[in-house]
């Protein structure tokens, strides 16, 4: 299972702060944005991605592994 975490304007959007995923086959990260964006219709949000607490590209081609914890995280602002 990969453990979704959300934060922020995405939380509120999803109604929830995580949830468990089970996937039957190869998952990679981009059809889960897709699948996530089917659902919850995030469009309208601007949001990073960390996998395993690193910021990662949404574009990119990453496979997930079962044990992965994705973030949806709200942009951040510098200081």
């Amino acid at each position: 299972m990969i453990e979704v975490k959300y934060f922020g304007a995405v939380a509120e959007k999803t109604k929830c702060e995580f949830e468990k995923l089970s996937f039957s086959e190869e998952l990679s990260l981009q059809q889960l944005l897709q699948d996530l964006n089917e659902k919850y219709e995030f469009e309208s949000l601007s949001f990073s991605v960390a996998v395993n607490q690193k910021i990662v590209s949404k574009t990119t081609d990453r496979i997930l592994q079962a044990s992965d914890i994705v973030a949806l995280l709200p942009p951040f602002a510098g200081g």
